[in-house]
């Protein structure tokens, strides 16, 4: 009675594994052709989860309809010893039994034998058998040095599932059109993933097309897919692989300065880690899962871990090669793949079927074709026109396979407006908007963003991602640049994820050849790139501009005339710390860098200004004057001209000398930061 029920439940276990089982065709057919003689030992290798115990079922399934014996080693219940191994197997009577099939799950766990099993124990198994080793790490070289060998084994990398089979394999777990979207985006073709998800997803009848995995998933699939680790140290460094675009040793010295290279060495050995030219990366599934137990287990170590690894690749964009721009920049904005609209404009995919190269005088015939091409006559007029004057803007976009050219962007520098721009359209409205909202000062330029892209790589897109990373490397490497416009149509469906990175339509639009423009714009002296980067940073971490950390303060952007005003209002009341807070110097450039309080370092400033002006020999007098008015608390200026034994009109012209002295100094450090001194800078004065 029992003995039936097991076997009507045995027969109902397998038929839902079979319903279940969807792609591996190739590597049915190796072990087929195996089983026919095709070669002795298969070789299946893979991360956790991605299917290895499950194709050996199958395995097993295949060699029973032939007829031939099938026995099943797994290495979680064996000793790594010889004798051990031996003893099971004898068992089974493999080492005799003609035509046998012996599968050996769970290899890595008695990796150690891996030596022995090649030269000792596989030569003595019958001509005919078929052996199957399935574990998470590659089989060593010696497998391949070996001539004998070369026939006899075949090496099968197991891999994700393709999408039409991640699809069957929802199909067959019941899953509903509503839920695939969440679950494959956060399983791909994961084979335990997507069982796992699909099981919740379809046990929840709440879930949505917002489905995440709960806690017990994230839980199920570490333990699986990572299991233990050796310290507390090395699942950092598994978490710094996870959060990172690329793990390279020197960003992981930056998160876990003690150790790095050791851990970067074992990170490198570990099944689920794959190599890049640029460096290490997790499993899509593993990443994924370490990112959301992190995320859950330990906010605070999360946001701590994200702000060192996030500080690090931004000083990589200020001090990277023009050539090595791109690549800081993604990595960058991988850090931030779930932030807002990110995910539907930056694909991280595709890595090398396109490239950037720099523009060369014989590319100016193709990319003016490309500009008439996509954007019309009058676009390519302006392409022409600038690439003679600025080639040094111009970037195109190529095809690997080809060389042809799909796409190209320019970044133009302008310093001052002048009649010959004029017959730019865009060009002359980016001027207007920036005079009518905050002209430029001595110094600083405005920077025009325009892109050319053919129809079928527009979209997300691995052109669209190098065209974003270069937009952003300029802004973020550039020196003085007070505004920054990117054209776009005004119906681009990229407007609002513009905004949302604080880049906005901010007044007139251009027409060019019957089409609309809008100038999305930004002033890098009201946000700086570092306040830039710190909002980026608070959408991730708390979802919110507001929450956590107060936002970085707006920089005041003054005209030399405001500025100078600016800086006698605060001489006057320099000794009265209420008054100075409220002064719009302490919104400036030299103030804000100081990242102390305003008003203290607005005074401090004030101070080392009129001082200075005490450097210069032929300046002490005016020195003299600014001293006993502001600094020793003269009630009056006939006092102050009193106690310096001066006619109060001499006192006077003394007082005012030494008030523009100051106010240039201070100037001179708002526009190009603290360089050069009043001495070096100054003639004589009378």
């Amino acid at each position: 009675m029992h003995g039936g029920d097991d076997l009507v439940l045995g027969r109902r276990l397998q038929a839902a594994r079979e319903r279940a089982f969807v792609g591996r065709e190739e590597e049915l057919a190796v072990f087929d052709a195996a089983l026919r003689g095709g070669c002795s030992v298969v070789y299946v290798y893979g991360p956790g989860g991605v299917g290895k115990s499950t194709l050996l079922r199958r395995f097993a399934e295949h060699a029973a309809a032939t007829g031939r014996s099938v026995t099943t080693v797994d290495g979680h219940t064996l000793d790594p010893v010889p004798a051990s191994f031996e003893a099971e197997a004898e068992a089974a009577s493999v080492l005799g039994d003609e035509g046998a099939v012996l599968l050996i799950d769970t290899f890595e766990r008695v990796q150690g034998l891996e030596g022995w099993l090649r030269e000792r124990f596989l030569p003595r198994l019958p001509v005919d058998a078929v052996v199957v080793v399935a574990g998470r790490v590659p089989p060593d070289l010696m497998w391949q040095a070996d001539p004998a060998w070369a026939g006899a084994l075949r090496v099968l990398p197991l891999r994700d599932l393709r999408p039409a089979e991640a699809e069957a394999l929802l199909d067959a777990r019941g899953v509903s059109d509503e839920l695939r979207g969440p679950l494959l985006a956060f399983a791909g073709g994961h084979p335990l993933a997507l069982s796992l998800g699909a099981a919740v997803a379809v046990r929840d009848r709440k879930a949505s097309s917002r489905w995440t995995p709960q806690q017990d998933v994230v839980a199920t699939l570490l333990d699986q897919l990572v299991g233990e680790v050796p310290s507390a140290a090395h699942r950092h460094a598994l978490e710094v692989c996870a959060h990172a675009y690329v793990t390279t040793e020197d960003l992981l010295r930056e998160v876990l300065p003690d150790d790095a290279a050791e851990l970067f060495a074992w990170l490198r050995r570990l099944p689920f880690a794959q190599s890049s030219p640029r460096g290490l990366f997790p499993h899509d599934v593993v990443r994924e899962v370490l990112e959301a137990d992190l995320r859950w287990r330990d906010p605070q170590g999360y946001a701590d871990m994200h702000e060192r690894i996030n500080a690090h690749l931004a000083a990589r964009i200020r001090a990277a090669r023009d050539a090595d721009v791109l690549g800081a920049v993604g990595s960058l904005f991988f850090l931030h793949r779930t932030v807002g609209s990110t995910a539907e404009f930056q694909s991280w995919s595709g890595d090398g079927e396109v490239y950037e190269d720099a523009f060369r005088p014989r590319d100016a015939e193709a990319l003016v074709r490309l500009a008439a091409e996509v954007e019309g006559e009058e676009s390519a007029a302006a392409v022409a026109f600038w690439s003679v004057r600025q080639p040094e803007a111009f970037r195109l976009h190529r095809r690997t396979a080809t060389g042809e050219m799909v796409a190209a962007c320019s970044w133009l520098r302008l310093s001052e407006p002048s009649d010959e721009e004029a017959a730019d359209p865009i060009v002359a409205t980016a001027w207007a908007n920036a005079r009518a909202f905050a002209p430029l000062r001595p110094g600083e330029h405005l920077a025009v963003g325009r892109t050319w892209t053919r129809p079928d790589h527009q979209g997300m897109s691995p052109v669209t991602d190098l065209i974003q990373w270069r937009s952003i490397g300029y802004c973020l490497r550039a020196d003085r640049m007070a505004w920054s416009f990117m054209a776009m149509r005004h119906d681009d469906p990229m407007r609002d994820y513009l905004r949302y990175y604080d880049i906005h339509d901010i007044g007139q639009h251009a027409w060019l050849g019957g089409t609309e423009w809008a100038l999305f714009a930004h002033d890098w002296r009201a946000v700086p790139a570092q306040a830039w980067l710190d909002r980026l940073n608070r959408l991730l971490l708390t979802g919110s501009e507001e929450a956590s950390a107060a936002p970085a303060p707006a920089l005041a952007v003054l005209s030399r005339a405001e500025f100078a005003e600016a800086v006698r209002r605060a001489l006057k009341t320099l000794s009265r710390p209420g008054e100075l807070a409220g002064n719009p110097l302490t919104s400036s450039r030299i103030v804000i860098e100081t990242g102390s309080d305003p008003a203290a370092a607005l005074r401090q400033l004030l101070e080392q200004a009129v001082a200075s002006v005490g450097e210069d020999q032929r300046a002490v007098k005016f020195h003299r004057a600014l001293s006993a008015t502001y600094l020793h608390g003269a009630p009056t200026q006939e006092i102050a001209a009193e106690r310096l034994g001066l006619p109060f009109t001499t006192y006077r012209r003394h007082l005012l000398a030494g008030v523009e002295r100051v106010c240039e100094d201070l100037w001179h450090r708002e526009i190009h930061g603290a360089a050069g001194t009043l001495t070096e800078r100054h003639g004589h004065d009378g």
